[in-house]
């Protein structure tokens, strides 16, 4: 590949945002590709936005994604993808959590947290959206959501001849592997 692919994964502090680029950084490095991961926290401690950018390819020179050139925006939190969605390619494609962290504003009753955001979504770029908590909590383990959303990014990207088990067995704890390859696993399934 001497194309190089940029993926941007957004969300709020907490969800596992780093954790999940960390694993698809892993199984990019262990498949041969030269990866490059970028990872801003801002206010991530206190629900603030996350983000992480990855790129991969034959080279990479730079970890940093410009406007417009994500080939695939993978969204934690449904209005994290509007707040990035500038940084997607025009035939660029979404994965999205149908999930809602209401900012302070919304938490104290100074703004509503908007409507209509998947469909706003769906007008701009082929999106997939999925509920990544709910298949979590499915599964047994809420903290999961993430790796069930690396599920569906890595099969939307077409990437699913890597060795995903064994980039999760090296990058999570030992009593969380077999867990998180469940959600992974899910969430490959969660796309068509």
């Amino acid at each position: 590949m001497s194309e190089v692919k940029n993926i941007l994964l957004v969300g709020v502090g907490g969800q596992g945002t780093i954790l999940a680029s960390k694993i698809l950084s892993r199984g990019l490095v262990d498949a041969g590709y030269d990866v490059k991961m970028s990872e801003v926290h801002g206010m991530a401690q206190r629900g603030g936005s996350v983000s992480t950018q990855v790129r991969y390819g034959e080279k990479v020179y730079s970890p940093i994604i410009g406007l417009g050139q994500a080939d695939i925006l993978a969204s934690f939190e449904k209005m994290e993808a509007c707040r990035w969605i500038d940084h997607l390619k025009p035939d660029g494609v979404i994965v999205v959590n149908n999930y809602e962290i209401p900012s302070v504003p919304i938490q104290i009753g100074k703004a509503d947290y908007p409507d209509g955001i998947i469909e706003a979504l769906e007008k701009k770029a082929k999106t997939t959206t999925l509920d990544a908590m709910g298949i979590a909590k499915g599964i047994g383990n809420p903290k999961t959501m993430n790796v069930v959303l690396l599920g569906a990014l890595v099969k939307a990207m077409g990437i699913t001849e890597i060795d995903w088990e064994e980039a999760i067995r090296n990058t999570v704890k030992e009593r969380f592997i077999d867990i998180n390859i469940l959600a992974f696993n899910k969430g490959m399934e969660m796309v068509k």
